[in-house]
């Protein structure tokens, strides 16, 4: 995974490509609740006025989300060229679909 996030993180900075690739996605930054360590990763959304959410893909395979069950946590977002504060959500439907719901701090 790590190749493959260094390869989307450098095309979404890509003069060319970037401003393309920022409309379906950002970076997350969080901070692990066991680890306490600050990890970022890509990640595909859909934005909505001050809320984004973000549709975690082969969710078993992926670890990053387990942070936001329950109350969920902190989080920061980067859209519009700026890093953005919010508190995330994570949700599992009764499908084994999980969706992150970051709410946007004004």
């Amino acid at each position: 995974m790590g190749r493959f996030n260094t390869c989307v993180l450098t095309l979404r900075s890509s003069p060319r490509w970037g401003r393309l690739v920022q409309r379906h996605l950002t970076v997350i930054t969080y901070t692990g609740r066991r680890s306490g360590r600050t990890f970022s990763t890509p990640v595909g959304y859909r934005r909505t006025a001050g809320t984004v959410v973000i549709g975690v893909r082969l969710p078993e395979a992926k670890n990053w989300w387990r942070n936001f069950l329950g109350d969920g946590g902190p989080v920061s977002l980067h859209l519009d060229g700026v890093d953005r504060p919010g508190h995330a959500v994570a949700r599992r439907d009764d499908r084994g679909r999980v969706t992150v719901t970051v709410a946007l701090d004004s």
